[in-house]
Order: structure tokens, then sequence, then C-alpha cells
């Protein structure tokens, strides 16, 4: 447990059981100095009087914080009218699951939420601790912007990495043209050029019977490279699955695979990345993604609004945890699936997604069932399982 005067440190030093950076290192201390990590070794030896908290923590295991590329941060929903808007999430819902780094995306609605309530919220998750980014746009094409044009957001907003989640595929879709998606991804990748980002196009995937066909024509067609275009939600049902996987064999691409807590007639992710490893798929192509505080609307054959449910991010860490208990991908594999691969897609893996001397320092550290115990961001702890513990017995006490 971290005591309560920790982040008035300046430095902190983690003493670990181990180490997956996400390789497996020798070294089993992390020193932390402005952020960053600043050492790593074996009993590192720090000089008497500096200012400096040290965590024993030698039962864990520390591994890179986790990245979600794909949150509703504001809540998504709507689909059954105004009384069915998901609520925002909280940095602790973020961090007590290992997670350091989200990207906050708009959904189906984009009129009574605003790339504008997005860029506030992202702010507010990096005021208490999250590192969060945004993807400008929405469901709809032309997209809705912060400044009137996706370029100019590119170039000069920060925290937004790129455009999403466009639908294609779906009911719920703007049916955009094959133009129409040209032209959209082009004016992100300049965007992004002129500010020195990736500048992804994150897709939503609908079960409508085109699947891919625009992302293949778009690839097939166009100049745009495929580490540009991130397909999501691919486990919708398996014969979208299957043709994720030939579509990230025929261009080398990367497919996202979506946590559904309740799959329906699609896949779970756990079962998603075993198929598509089966099929040949090399782990680094896929990542996995929670939707969490998106909605889960149920449809009739017609379309007609059905109900629905809120995603959690407690699905991916738990399909996560059993992809490794189960022997599937051993834990410096399946870490790419939510940390070192996703920082690579996002343009990230400079900073974020390894345990390595200048990186953020963005550690978690696990139990022996990989359940996070402790989460920092950029050097500061904003998860701590044992303080959520006591906080919870005092609440309910009856002393």
């Amino acid at each position: 447990m971290m005591p309560a005067n920790a982040q008035d440190q300046l430095l902190t030093l983690l003493r670990v059981g181990s180490i997956f950076a996400p390789d497996p290192l020798e070294a089993t201390d992390i020193l932390i100095a402005d952020g960053r990590i600043a050492a790593l070794g074996r009993d590192i030896e720090i000089p008497v009087g500096w200012p400096i908290q040290v965590v024993e923590a030698r039962h864990l295991i520390a591994v890179p914080a986790f990245i979600d590329q794909h949150v509703h941060v504001t809540g998504g929903g709507g689909e059954g009218g105004c009384g069915t808007r998901c609520p925002e999430i909280t940095a602790h819902e973020i961090a007590s699951m290992g997670i350091g780094t989200v990207v906050g995306v708009l959904g189906t609605d984009s009129i009574s939420r605003s790339p504008a309530d997005l860029l506030a919220k992202v702010r507010g998750l990096r005021a208490d601790g999250i590192s969060a980014y945004m993807y400008t746009g929405a469901y709809r094409v032309p997209p809705p912007t912060l400044t009137g044009d996706l370029q100019r957001d590119l170039a000069w907003i920060p925290e937004v990495i790129g455009l999403g989640e466009i639908a294609i595929s779906d009911h719920r879709s703007s049916q955009p043209r094959q133009d129409e998606i040209e032209r959209i991804v082009n004016d992100t990748r300049v965007g992004a050029m002129l500010a020195g980002k990736r500048g992804i196009c994150h897709f939503h995937l609908g079960d409508g019977k085109r699947g891919l066909e625009p992302l293949r024509r778009l690839l097939t067609e166009t100049e745009i490279p495929a580490d540009q275009i991130i397909p999501t939600h691919v486990n919708r049902h398996p014969a979208l699955l299957e043709e994720a996987a030939a579509y990230a064999l025929a261009f080398g691409a990367c497919v996202d695979v979506t946590a559904f807590e309740e799959p329906g007639d699609g896949l779970s992710a756990f079962d998603a990345v075993s198929r598509l490893l089966e099929c040949g798929v090399p782990p680094e192509r896929i990542t996995m993604s929670s939707d969490c505080n998106g909605s889960l609307p149920e449809f009739d054959t017609q379309g007609a609004y059905l109900g629905m449910k809120v995603a959690r991010n407690t699905t991916l860490i738990a399909d996560w945890q059993r992809l490794v208990r189960d022997g599937v991908l051993p834990i410096e594999a399946a870490l790419g699936l939510i940390s070192t691969s996703v920082a690579r897609v996002l343009g990230l893996h400079d900073i974020k997604g390894r345990i390595a001397i200048g990186f953020d320092a963005d550690v978690v550290l696990l139990g022996s069932e990989l359940q996070p115990q402790l989460t920092f961001v950029a050097g500061k702890c904003i998860y701590d399982v044992d303080r959520v513990k006591k906080s919870a017995g005092e609440c309910f006490s009856t002393d």
C-alpha cells in the first residue's frame, strides 16, 4: 500500500518481484523521476536524504500500464432516446483495471454530445491523473469537429490523435460513399503529418453485409497505408471475424477486438483472439479494447430499438487474464494486445507501452491472479487496491 504522503516525494522506487517490459527483465527495481522511468536494476541504492518514496512490492509483477483505445468517456448511447444516454466514466474506474491511457470516442450521438464535450472530459481525466487522448469525429460523415476542419483538429489540438469512430456496415451509420471515406481518411493523414502524429482512423464495424469491403477498397484503390486504418468490433459475428482475419493477412493490417460482456451472436474477446491466432494472424496485429461506457443496444430484424446495457472495462481485463492463464499467449506476447501493440498503433510507441528508461512511468503492479493492485501513471499512484479496501471498510464500519 502506498503511504498517504507518497505523492509529495520527487522520486519513486518500485521494488517488485519481476518485470515484464513486455519481455522479462533481469531488473526488479524501477526508479521513477519527473514522471518518467529513470533507471532499471537490482537493489538500486539511493543516497541518504534523497526525497524518495520506496514501494516494497516483491510479491507483485510490474508490467506496462494498459492502454484502452476505445472508451466512451462522456458516455455513449441515446439510441432509445435521451433517457438511454450512458454515464461518463471516472478516473477510478479506469485505473482500477490497470489502465493508464485511454482514447475517448463519440458514437451514435454527436448531437447532445460534441467533440468539445469530449475534449473537456479528456482534459478532466488528465487532471485526475489519467493519460487521455481523443478521436475527433463520430459515427457520421461529414464528421463533427472542434475547429470546423479535420486537418486543423489534428494539427492544432494536442489531445486529438485520430479520427473515429466512423460507422460503416451499420444501419446507424450515415452510409458514407467510398469517395467520402477516402476524403476524410486523407484529411486525417495530412493533418496528422503536420503535427507529427500517426493520425489513425478508427472504424466502427456493424453487422451489415458489406463488412470490411469499404476498407478493403480503400487500401486497394488508394495510397493510404494499412497502419492508418483500425477496424474495431470485428468479433461482432463469426463471419465478420473470419473476414477480419483475411483482411489482416492480406494487407498486413491491425484489427481491434472488442471485449463484449455478453457477445450474443458474436464472439468474446478471448474466443476472437484465439480464433485470429488460429487463422495465422500475428499477435502483434491484434489489439483489444473495451468500448466501455458505450451502449450495448438491441434491435429487432427491422432495426427497431429493443433495449440496451452499458459496457464496462472489467471484461477487457478478464478476457486478457484468461488468454494468459489458459496458455493461449505468454504474458509478454499478451501484453501487446492491451499495451505495447496499442501504443504502436496509436503512434505513442516512443513514450508508452514499455517499461524502459525514458518512457512515461505508466506501470501497473499485478498480483498472482494478474489482477491490478497498484496503477501508476506518469509516476503517480492513482489506484491502490489496499487503500480502496480500507476506505470501503471505514465506510461500513459500525464502530
